[in-house]
């Protein structure tokens, strides 16, 4: 079968079009959320990493998962839907997973922290991430969300440019969420356990990764898809 990826796609296009392959981005630590519009040739050389293998693995797992027929191209969907899922599948989760992880991150740092400088460190980064993204939740559900769903119903130029203003603002603060992701994942050491983790560390750093991982797809779907979406519509 011919390839279906050679190197040349921006990573973003490349999760739009096979989201099965944030799976491999995410085990290789290639940002494919705020660093969505790089090429896949330029992120594997920054990487240091070998273009042909990862190329092989990528159109491996596209052709294993091309059969799939239930995967939704959010490309095609209608913004409402889009919107929707965003909010139900992202938004939900970080309302409901922030507090609990916040009671989490202070409770390991205060028993392990002596012990574990890493923590102290780590603890205010979470802190930071948490109350820019609670922030960031309601402009987007009180800003550009609105915005979307009546451009959906009116196709009103105005409107489509009113939400086209908000968008660099907002990518502005995914870049800084991305780069508070990546700090927290370099001070503690790519989440890695010391031998004394008791179980709420271990459930701490699992549900950290957790959180990394959700918006990553986060992101993506904004950045890469909702967002693009509008500003070719402007075109």
């Amino acid at each position: 079968m011919e390839k279906k990826f050679n190197g040349e796609e921006q990573i973003g296009e490349i999760v739009s079009d096979f989201p099965g392959a944030s799976n491999l981005f995410k085990k290789y630590n290639i940002d494919f959320c705020c660093g969505g519009k790089r090429t896949l040739t330029k992120a594997l050389r920054q990487r240091k990493l070998d273009e042909e293998a990862f190329l092989q693995q990528l159109n491996e797992a596209y052709r294993k998962r091309q059969s799939n027929q239930n995967t939704v191209d959010w490309r095609k969907a209608r913004y409402s839907e889009l919107v929707d899922h965003i909010m139900k599948t992202h938004h939900d989760y970080l309302r409901e997973e922030l507090p609990v992880l916040s009671a989490f991150v202070t409770k390991v740092t205060y028993r392990h922290g002596a012990a574990h400088p890493e923590l102290t460190e780590l603890h205010p980064l979470f802190h930071r991430l948490k109350e820019e993204l609670e922030e960031h939740l309601d402009k987007e559900e009180e800003e550009i969300f609105p915005l979307v769903k009546e451009y959906e119903e009116t196709v009103s130029r105005d409107v489509l440019d009113q939400a086209v203003q908000v968008i660099d603002r907002l990518e502005a603060e995914h870049d800084q969420t991305g780069e508070l992701l990546k700090e927290m994942r370099r001070v503690s050491k790519d989440y890695a356990l010391p031998e004394d983790a008791c179980r709420t560390y271990t459930l701490s750093f699992s549900k950290l990764e957790e959180l990394e991982a959700d918006m990553f797809q986060h992101i993506h779907l904004e950045n890469n898809v909702l967002f693009e979406r509008l500003r070719q519509s402007v075109r």
